[in-house]
């Protein structure tokens, strides 16, 4: 099974400007998922579809080349992750290499286990679409979230009886650290058969969106949580 990794890193944010190449720690934010990646392929099989020339100087400057620059209108708020992975896709297709699976790795997600993506990798069959790495909820819409009636008033989102959150099912969010896509299926836009990972570490789901996010992270390396 040959596999891309590819880091999606466009150079407009509103939440956090530049974000994609904060210093945090000790090297920009980038970095993080490119050294992830790195050890589990060589930069042959690692790809960051950026459009941004300061993002392409950082990637330079870790010794990885971008190889090709995605297009603006890829680029965008209305341009979709999956627009920006049949893109990368078509790009290697059009040099001859074909990928079966395409490991997502978000820029803003910098605190991976290695274990957590061998698991992934373990559990893997070619009858999935995508299997995602998700974090348990503590918002649920069995429990405490609402939404407005017709009539201006709000009430829980999904029918319960549950007085407790946690008598109440189980929900997941995406917590945004590494998805795993069928090559086929993407192509084909039929992402129907979706399994999910379980992180239970916090710290592992750590998405960075803004400034309390990235301090948030800061603090996890300041205080050795890694």
């Amino acid at each position: 099974m040959k596999i891309l990794y590819l880091i999606p890193a466009r150079g407009g944010s509103k939440g956090l400007p530049g974000k994609n190449i904060m210093v945090l720690g000790n090297k920009p934010l980038i970095n993080y998922s490119i050294d992830f990646a790195r050890n589990f392929t060589s930069d042959l099989d690692i790809c960051v579809s950026t459009d941004d020339d300061d993002i392409i100087k950082c990637v330079n400057d870790n010794k990885l080349n971008t190889g090709f620059i995605r297009p603006k209108i890829l680029s965008t708020d209305k341009a979709t992750t999956n627009d920006v992975i049949i893109h990368a896709i078509n790009y290697y297709e059009s040099i001859g290499i074909k990928y079966d699976l395409v490991v997502l790795l978000q820029p803003t997600s910098p605190f991976r286990k290695n274990q957590d993506l061998k698991n992934m990798l373990n559990n893997w069959t070619n009858d999935l679409d995508l299997l995602v790495s998700v974090k348990e909820s503590h918002d649920s819409p069995y429990f405490n979230i609402f939404e407005e009636n017709t009539k201006g008033f709000i009430e829980k989102s999904k029918k319960s009886e549950a007085t407790r959150r946690q008598d109440a099912p189980k929900v997941y969010t995406f917590n945004g650290s590494i998805y795993l896509y069928n090559v086929n299926s993407i192509k084909q836009n039929q992402i129907i058969r979706i399994k999910k990972y379980v992180m239970n570490d916090p710290i592992n789901s750590l998405d960075i969106d803004t400034s309390f996010d990235f301090m948030i992270c800061e603090t996890v390396i300041k205080n050795n949580l890694i």
